[in-house]
């Protein structure tokens, strides 16, 4: 915030007004392109608000005993039609392994948890046949005209990137990221000879891929960790609402989802499917509020089993702990009164839904697509990956 008498003076020398000023300028900005259009919104009756995590508890918590119970048992039912569509998919690439191994410049960034986060996210696409590893080295992909470009969403600082191009020899880069960041990978990945990076300081709500233009008609791959909340569904939108002659090639793409108590209704790239089960705009707010129940410092961390927690033989734990109680009054009784495993179970499905009509969408836009567990609950309770690729014969 800035005093009133010093704003005129402010706004002449404020770096995020010039910053803005310059990216509204760019072809390839577009505003609110991502969001959501407004028929879409109208058909579905919806408002163009954002709703905070208090009003979604507010929401819950006005809600009858009665009310609350149907909705659990509505979400027991949803969860039920697509538990088994989600598989473990734990890979470490033979492609990665100078990154496994520690064969790296040892200027960068090294944490293992991450490292095999990346490497199992390059693995499955690797698995679906988006990558193609190289027969010998990195170095026999640099004369391959196959290989297909790279498009982070919610880049950070890189690393992620940094990786796909050690290990299968991408040689055109886009890293999206509205922040700003010191100690990123762009200064060692623009010393690989050849490579073209460019770096778009974005909102991913506001980027028409369609028109940066070198990147018209070029085969992609797009990939992202940890895209929180509503970035996975403005990423999705982003990638594969607007296919044309020119457009793009998405061969194939690869987001590790999280933070769904972020995600909205004016975002969310699914909302026939959410309605076609049965679920009202209020109780998707509601499915996203439970989500932070699955990984809550307060609920299930401190839980012993709640880290390995398998979601499909949870029957006995949901056998032995009926959320009815007819002896209490109000929702936040009941919540209050719930075992903290009852919580996080609820918690892990309401993401698995969220993330099931985020796999169908894209499977409806013709790519062929998954969810899988990419690595275990004990590196990182946030480990569903969404993967897709080109429906092919040998993927068909």
């Amino acid at each position: 915030s800035v005093l009133q008498e010093n704003l005129e003076s402010h706004v002449k020398r404020c770096p995020l007004l010039k910053q803005n000023v310059a990216l509204s300028g760019q072809v390839f900005y577009q505003k609110g392109i991502n969001a959501g259009n407004e028929e879409e919104e109208e058909k579905m009756g919806s408002c163009y608000s954002v709703v905070t995590s208090e009003m979604k508890r507010n929401l819950v918590y006005s809600m009858s005993v009665s009310e609350f119970h149907q909705l659990i048992k509505k979400i027991e039912a949803v969860h039920c039609s697509i538990r088994n569509d989600i598989e473990d998919s734990h890979l470490s690439p033979e492609a990665c392994n100078i990154w496994f191994n520690k064969e790296i410049d040892r200027k960068l960034p090294f944490q293992e948890k991450h490292v095999l986060q990346q490497g199992s996210i390059l693995g499955n696409l690797e698995k679906i046949g988006a990558l193609k590893r190289c027969n010998t080295n990195v170095e026999c992909c640099e004369k391959d005209d196959d290989v297909p470009a790279v498009v982070e969403f919610g880049a950070g600082r890189g690393y992620l990137t940094q990786m796909l191009a050690d290990c299968y020899g991408v040689k055109k880069v886009y890293l999206v990221e509205r922040k700003s960041y010191k100690l990123k990978a762009d200064r060692s990945l623009r010393q690989k000879e050849n490579l073209v990076l460019e770096r778009m300081r974005i909102d991913i709500e506001d980027l028409n891929l369609n028109a940066v233009e070198s990147l018209q008609g070029v085969p992609y791959v797009a990939v992202g960790k940890h895209l929180c909340g509503p970035a996975t569904d403005l990423s999705l939108r982003c990638c594969l609402s607007r296919q044309d002659g020119e457009s793009p090639v998405l061969r194939g793409l690869a987001i590790a989802t999280c933070c769904h108590h972020l995600c909205q209704w004016k975002s969310y790239i699914n909302k026939e499917y959410i309605i076609g089960m049965g679920i009202s705009k209020d109780e998707f707010h509601a499915l996203t509020w439970f989500t932070s129940w699955a990984v809550d410092d307060d609920h299930g961390s401190k839980v012993p089993g709640v880290e390995g927690i398998d979601l499909i033989a949870s029957k006995e734990e949901e056998d032995g702990d009926k959320v009815e109680d007819d002896s209490l009054s109000s929702v936040e009784e009941v919540v209050k009164n719930m075992k903290p495993m009852k919580r996080a179970v609820l918690g892990f499905k309401c993401k698995q839904i969220i993330d099931a009509g985020r796999m169908k969408w894209v499977k409806k836009h013709g790519l062929d697509s998954k969810l899988v567990k990419y690595i275990p609950a004990s590196i990182s309770p946030e480990n569903t990956l969404l993967v897709a690729g080109k429906l092919s014969p040998v993927l068909a």
